[in-house]
């Protein structure tokens, strides 16, 4: 039994001409022209019947001639345009060309017959002139304007359908979808529109008119033809937007890039047209006249193809909507040709199977296949490697995953895996001649760590300090927008050494200063730069939000019996551009009543440029070759967030106005109505992205954040023992989900649009996930070490958060109020850890009090702060058992 196979016809390869060029150049013109032969047919009648009723010669001899001229324009012109139309059409989507045949092939019947009746009409019209009887000769332009008319009224049908097939979809009724939803006001839009470009290429032939007073007159009457109609014209256009169901409606005025242009078009040019009609309609120079006509000929042309770019991308991304894609895969088929690929059912590739051999031709054929009829290669229209420039081939299988998603005006991509890595090194690497980028080797710069001696047998004191984050991505490019702030936050307990140990609280001061080389940030970002357009204030140079700087006092927090210095200005620049991306800060307390030192230590602050979002942005690492945020990578995040939400982020920041993300996605709004309106900026990125990075990925969130090169993120002991952040945080589309219900049971309505293709891999389905909170509802340690045990299982249950931000890992204590921080290290550099800058910064305190890498007082050691002995576990259970990964 024969193959049935879905995609039946071959690819007309364009290339240059791809890309819909070709079909919108013609299609353009022939509509112009199409659309002048209605509306010029009345044209004519209507004059010769004013050249009649006023006993005008010159009015009879100007309608004799513009008739050979409308005969020359509409039936040789516009009738071999219109067959360029179904021969263009018919090779580059023969399946939609074939679903308009199969379904209407009376309506176009009927059609070419009105149309015979026009052909014939107009000549006997035009030869017979004036040798005629009038009342017959007449009858045969009110004939050709009848003919012309109902061409129009077939033709509207069929067109309207492709847009709004409305019902047919479900009964496949020819009426159904001749008489769809935008039928009616598309009608009257296209006639008014045509009466229009009667008036307009009038003036074209009245120029010619040597008599003055003759050519006064007929250009004045031209321009009531141009200037009553458009009034109508205006009132139509809104009924026929107001008609379009939602969908399309939406895509028109919020959802496609591409069309704002073609708006801000049709718009602008309305008055001047109108303008037009109206200069043309007083007395003027002549000359200036056929400047104006020659004007409002181009602007017509322009005006006509704006609205018929309109409407043609109000159907993306499909051909007929809701039927078939601009791909011409059956919206019927998608699912079936994803789980058996694009290849095997396509009648015309050669490569049914994909190998590392043939990948490359393979990729070729699926380009063909499923991108040429919307793209060009190197042409005017959607050129692809302008589109694809920016992408590495992560990017680009990226892209072609989430294509269809969220950005709806292009068709989901069908291929099955190993073809999304076809097409993506096709592009990539053929037609962009991109090569695998291979990791750079840098030298790791030499530091030299200050630590500080402790000695068990004198020293009274224990100071343990933490910071905030264990992992910290910041911008130093601040120029286009702005993501999070240098400042990191500090934390430290002053323990005094004894049987019982205490928290050391009152008559001390606690001081903090970045180690040397680190303290004028300032020179390295420009963040203090924009800060005034960021936050609405100026910050001062090397000050953070709070005003802290690069060293201070630090603050005691009676509610966690801890102090604390807050958004310390800290990047990971040295003075002189070195890349550190865990500098130190050096904490030290003193006894304010007699001015000694009591304890000094120190905290590796982790600060990272190293963001992944030149991999689908574009651009490279701005410094150094290893890091940094540049321009060409900012400027297409913005233009990115310009073009899908119709912002313009890209204007503020060129005015020296760059804004804060944070600015509408934050979780505390200025405004109850942008609350509703935005999601919070944790939900906005990870929902987007979960949408088109893969979940065969591995390991997503490392494409991202930090992860490679000097700044590892995630560099604690979970990491050490092969667990990845799935593991506590859920995969992906789990971790994005809870975040959008969040969002969604608040009121924010684009969380469904960010949720609708994303499934579940931990729940079986939406339904049965949490909302979670950001930076509030967290994983929780306990979740795994139920009982502060060794673990039973490596994956942190669904739905089990921390409660609030009081209850997060970093902000808990035990009961004599020694914060989890202040012993095991903070979030997701948990000692023991690791650092490519060496232990000292990655274990900097277990490596000063007990000279290993292990949490403070593991292993039994808890002579540390206590000078007995200890056998009661009085800080949390199953304390005092030795540590499982010791060695």
């Amino acid at each position: 039994m024969p193959y049935n196979y879905i995609i039946n016809y071959p690819v007309w390869e364009l290339d240059f001409l791809g890309g819909g060029f070709l079909i919108a150049f013609i299609a353009v013109i022939h509509v112009y022209v199409a659309h002048f032969a209605v509306g010029g047919g009345l044209f004519l009648v209507l004059t010769e019947m004013k050249g009649y009723r006023e006993n005008s010669f010159g009015i009879l001899e100007y309608t004799r001639k513009h008739t050979r001229f409308f005969l020359l324009v509409s039936m040789v012109f516009g009738a071999i345009t219109g067959v360029g139309i179904w021969f263009t059409i018919s090779l580059l989507n023969p399946a939609a060309t074939s679903i308009l045949i199969h379904n209407f092939v009376f309506g176009f019947a009927t059609e070419w017959v009105f149309f015979l009746g026009e052909i014939v009409a107009l000549f006997v019209y035009y030869y017979t002139f004036g040798k005629m009887n009038r009342r017959q000769h007449l009858a045969v332009g009110w004939l050709y304007f009848v003919f012309g008319w109902l061409s129009l009224f077939v033709i509207n049908g069929i067109v309207t359908f492709m847009l709004t097939p409305g019902e047919w979809l479900s009964t496949k009724s020819f009426w159904d979808g001749f008489f769809n939803p935008s039928f009616w006001p598309s009608l009257f839009f296209r006639t008014f529109m045509a009466f229009m470009l009667a008036g307009l290429f009038g003036f074209i032939t009245s120029s010619v008119i040597k008599e003055n007073d003759l050519r006064n007159k007929i250009q004045s009457y031209c321009a009531r033809w141009l200037i009553i109609p458009f009034i109508f014209l205006i009132a139509s256009a809104s009924w026929y937007i107001n008609s379009l169901p939602e969908p399309q409606k939406l895509m028109i005025l919020q959802s496609s890039p591409e069309i704002p242009p073609f708006i801000k078009a049709f718009l602008f040019l309305s008055p001047l047209i109108f303008a037009g009609g109206v200069l043309m309609a007083v007395r003027i120079s002549s000359p200036l006249k056929i400047i104006v006509t020659s004007s409002l000929v181009v602007m017509g042309l322009l005006y006509m193809g704006s609205f018929e770019w309109i409407r043609e991308a109000g159907r993306r991304p499909y051909v007929i909507y809701g039927d078939i894609y601009s791909n011409s895969i059956p919206v019927k088929e998608i699912d079936f040709i994803r789980n058996n690929g694009i290849l095997k059912n396509s009648r015309w590739a050669m490569n049914k199977e994909i190998d590392d051999k043939n990948q490359l031709m393979a990729g070729k054929e699926i380009f063909m296949f499923m991108c040429i009829s919307c793209h060009s290669v190197g042409g005017p229209v959607n050129d692809i490697r302008k589109a694809a420039k920016k992408y590495s081939l992560y990017g680009m299988e990226s892209m072609l995953t989430g294509m269809g998603k969220i950005n709806e005006y292009m068709p989901p991509f069908p291929g099955s895996g190993k073809e999304v890595k076809a097409l993506a090194a096709y592009i990539v690497k053929e037609l962009n001649g991109r090569k695998d980028e291979i990791p750079s080797e840098h030298s790791i710069p030499s530091l030299k760590t200050k630590t500080f001696p402790f000695d068990p047998s004198k020293d009274q004191y224990v100071l343990l300090g933490w910071t905030g984050q264990g992992m910290h991505s910041i911008l130093d490019n601040n120029r286009f927008f702005g993501l999070s702030n240098p400042g990191t936050t500090i934390y430290a307990q002053l323990i005094k050494r004894g049987k019982s140990p205490e928290i050391v609280t009152a008559n001390i001061e606690l001081t903090y200063r970045i180690e040397d080389g680190f303290d004028t940030p300032s020179s390295q970002t420009d963040f203090w730069k924009h800060s005034k357009a960021l936050y609405g204030r100026q910050i001062k140079e090397n000050e953070g939000l709070s005003g802290n700087k690069t060293e201070g006092k630090m603050d005691y927090d009676e509610n966690i019996m801890a102090y604390s210095a807050a958004d310390i200005p800290v990047v990971p620049y040295r003075k002189d551009g070195a890349y550190i991306p865990f500098p130190v800060i050096y904490i030290e307390a003193k006894d304010v009543q007699y001015g000694r030192i009591l304890c000094s230590t120190g905290i590796s602050v982790p600060a990272s440029t190293e963001m992944g979002c030149r991999k689908c942005h574009g651009g490279n690492w701005a410094k150094n070759g290893v890091t940094g945020l540049s321009d060409e990578t900012a400027l297409d995040i913005v233009r990115a967030h310009d073009r899908s939400n119709r912002t313009d982020l890209e204007k503020l920041a060129q005015a020296g106005n760059p804004q804060m993300c944070s600015k509408c996605h934050s979780e505390d709004q200025a405004s109850p109505d942008t609350s509703a309106k935005h999601l919070n900026l944790s939900a906005s990125i990870h929902g987007f992205h979960a949408n088109y990075i893969s979940k065969n990925d591995p390991d997503p969130c490392s494409n991202c954040h930090p992860s490679s090169g000097f700044s590892k993120s995630y560099r604690g002991i979970h990491s050490n023992v092969g667990l990845e952040c799935s593991n506590c945080h859920g995969k992906m589309e789990d971790h994005a989900l809870s975040l959008l219900v969040y969002e969604k049971n608040k009121g924010v309505k684009s969380a469904e649009k960010l949720m609708k293709h994303l499934y579940p891999r931990l729940a079986d389905s939406v339904t049965q996930i949490e909302p979670r909170k950001p930076w509030a509802n967290q994983p929780d340690c306990l979740n795994c070490h139920i009982g502060f045990n060794p673990p039973d299982t490596d994956q942190s249950p669904q739905n089990m958060w921390t409660r609030d931000t009081k209850s997060l890992y970093k902000m808990r204590s035990d009961e004599a109020g020694i914060m989890c921080p202040a012993c095991h290290g903070i979030t997701h550099a948990e000692y023991p850890a690791t650092n490519i800058f060496g232990d000292e910064r990655a274990n900097f305190q277990p490596l000063m009090y007990q000279k290993n890498r292990y949490p403070i007082g593991a292993n039994k050691n808890c002579s540390i702060c206590h000078t007995v002995d200890m056998k009661e576990e009085i800080h949390h259970p199953n304390m005092l058992t030795i540590f499982r990964n010791f060695n």
